[in-house]
């Protein structure tokens, strides 16, 4: 179901907590890509953001209790049209009363009759986030099909520190759209270790300067996000990113191809999966100058190259009995033969099982939301993606890893 105008409906429902001010982005990224939001604070949510606030940002009125607007029993058809339900910041006491089913205001009877996808972002102290009632009720809700995301670590209020801050509100509505593509939020990936590389890798020419590519980690980052929310312990090796880590993913930055080499085949060892969405260089320097290279008025010498070692190739050496690994190719279309047919011949050449092809350019793919690919697999599957938001795709990759996993191997 789709909101006024085709534009997917989202009920943004705002816990009572310190957070509250940061589900404003949250709403703007939401407002800017199109969707219908609808803001439902709670009383102790306006405490911290007013009622000005919310509509002046989502362009709706912002309904705060059962009684206003009674003839439109709003009580029932907020819940009824919503497309997904967002819950930013998610309180303890919250979350209690939705495992509880208690409707004592607005919000909760949209949760009783909302028959769409729903999201919990977690926002508390580490004390009250671990506490074994809040574990029981995040439990309940799982288990009910809603999505209750992993809270980020850091500075919470006060001077405490630890697990319970809201993720980031980015994070936070990739998974949203991520939802919005695939329903679904079943734990298909529960007890699986999986491995991902993002961002693009630089190799030094002294302290200053490198060669790069444009990859922005945007793709990679998605996929260990996804990964994370389908119940998979992550390990995400990413290269030069500015990206905020997905909660509940194990980050280990690094710079170089060599590091990226390391990093990965070391995680990879005990992975379940492995998924290079990494840009890994194909070349470095022979030499990296120790000090600054100056500009002169003669000519620079001339800059001497190596070709790096081949991670995905050294992935499939090493591979364990049933370990699905997945490549990326970011292709130019040649003279004489496509993107598609490009993708064809590596997915050959490197042995891996799946292979995501993507024409890339200036203005194509990288540090862009969406994307537009193609999943070849080893034994002559084809599945298309997009156009369409990374986060889509990541949903589709996991698919088709799962697909190669026997039942029984868990």
């Amino acid at each position: 179901m789709s909101g006024y105008g085709g534009a997917p409906k989202v009920i943004l429902g705002v816990g009572g907590g310190i957070a509250a001010y940061k589900a404003a982005e949250l709403l703007r990224l939401f407002s800017e890509s199109g969707h219908d939001v609808h803001v439902v604070p709670t009383a102790a949510a306006l405490r911290f953001v007013g009622e000005p606030t919310w509509a002046a940002l989502s362009g709706n009125p912002v309904r705060t209790d059962v009684f206003a607007d009674v003839h439109q029993v709003p009580h029932v058809r907020l819940g009824q049209q919503a497309d997904l339900v967002v819950i930013a910041p998610a309180t303890a006491d919250l979350m209690a009363k939705a495992a509880m089913g208690l409707a004592g205001d607005l919000l909760g009877n949209i949760l009783l009759t909302a028959r769409c996808p729903v999201v919990f972002a977690p926002a508390m102290h580490t004390e009250m986030w671990e506490h074994p009632a809040t574990r029981d009720n995040v439990a309940t809700l799982r288990r009910r099909g809603a999505v209750v995301l992993e809270p980020a670590s850091g500075r919470l209020t006060g001077a405490d520190s630890g697990p319970g801050r809201l993720p980031d509100a980015s994070e936070i509505f990739s998974a949203a759209r991520a939802l919005l593509t695939r329903p679904s939020a079943e734990p298909d990936l529960r007890g699986r270790t999986v491995v991902v590389s993002a961002g693009g890798t630089r190799e030094p020419i002294d302290p200053v300067r490198f060669l790069g590519n444009r990859s922005s980690g945007r793709q990679g980052f998605a996929l260990a996000a996804a990964a994370a929310r389908r119940g998979a312990d992550v390990t995400l090796v990413a290269a030069n990113t500015s990206i905020p880590v997905p909660a509940g993913v194990r980050l280990v930055p690094v710079e170089t191809a060599a590091q990226m080499r390391t990093a990965v085949l070391g995680a990879a060892e005990r992975a379940d999966a492995v998924v290079m969405a990494a840009a890994v260089a194909d070349f470095r320097p022979v030499e990296v100058a120790e000090r600054k290279v100056k500009k002169t008025d003669a000519e620079p010498a001339p800059l001497h190259l190596e070709r790096t070692e081949d991670v995905l190739t050294a992935l499939v050496a090493q591979r364990r009995p049933g370990q699905v690994i997945v490549g990326f190719a970011a292709e130019t279309p040649q003279a004489d033969r496509g993107v598609e047919e490009l993708g064809q011949a590596k997915l050959a050449a490197k042995g891996c099982d799946l292979l995501v092809v993507n024409e890339v350019g200036a203005d194509k793919v990288f540090d862009k939301p969406d994307t537009d690919a193609v999943i070849l697999g080893s034994d002559g599957t084809r599945v298309e993606s997009g156009p369409g938001p990374k986060e889509a795709l990541a949903e589709l990759v996991w698919d088709s890893v799962l697909a190669r996993w026997p039942a029984q191997s868990l």
